[in-house]
């Protein structure tokens, strides 16, 4: 298969945003007098959306839908305060996209970040590299793993689904990858393990972002076998 773009997440995956989201969903909880959490467990909370993120972060007996409201608008007032703090891009996703552009290949961010931070990510962190559409969460594009988002940047970029790696380092990411017929490529420096990624679908896992260069000559067979878990 001779693959045209490359479909990025953008939280675990391009940049390292656990320590700003953790630490405004922490302020939240104790703005509400809630017990917060460790930053390292938010990387199961995250990659779902600010409700979901708020949901597993509250105490179980604290999800009402009014009580969870109240806490998504005040992380999202919270992070936009914050959400440039702590936030980088992971040690060689600079020389994987310069390799990327190097090579004439079209890419793309999807995030469950809403729009407005997903751009403003895109553009404050890596503003070296033209990504030829960058989407987030809005009222008229669903959640991942809903592939509707995928789908209109294939659409956007004039390439068919399957000519698409898509790289993301949760379930839902490989989720997404699948449903959109897209090449699912697990980003084992990310929020998620190994296993989880492999289990919903990942292809392929690689352990360096420069490790996506070497998948481009080798996807016309199959890897999972090839790259193991760690």
């Amino acid at each position: 298969m001779h693959y045209k773009a490359i479909l990025f997440d953008l939280d675990g995956t391009l940049l390292d945003t656990l320590e700003d989201l953790g630490n405004a969903a922490n302020r939240v909880l104790g703005k509400y007098d809630f017990p917060t959490h460790p930053l390292d467990t938010y990387r199961y909370f995250v990659g779902d959306g600010a409700t979901v993120l708020m949901k597993r972060a509250l105490p179980e007996n604290k999800r009402d839908d009014d009580t969870v409201g109240a806490c998504v608008q005040t992380f999202r007032e919270e992070y936009g305060k914050g959400w440039n703090v702590k936030t980088r891009p992971y040690d060689g996703v600079a020389e994987m996209l310069d390799a990327l552009t190097a090579g004439g290949l079209k890419m793309a961010v999807l995030s469950n970040k809403p729009d407005e931070f997903t751009k403003r990510c895109v553009t404050e962190f890596l503003p070296k590299w033209n990504f030829d559409m960058v989407l987030g969460q809005s009222n008229l594009m669903p959640l991942k793993p809903d592939p509707k988002g995928a789908l209109e940047i294939a659409r956007c970029l004039n390439i068919i689904p399957s000519h698409f790696i898509y790289l993301g380092d949760t379930a839902i990411d490989m989720e997404t990858a699948v449903a959109a017929d897209m090449f699912p490529v697990g980003a084992l420096w990310g929020f998620r393990t190994g296993k989880e990624l492999l289990e919903n679908g990942a292809q392929a896992l690689i352990k360096r972002p420069q490790e996506i260069l070497n998948l481009l000559n080798l996807t016309h067979r199959n890897l999972k076998s090839s790259v193991p878990p760690p």
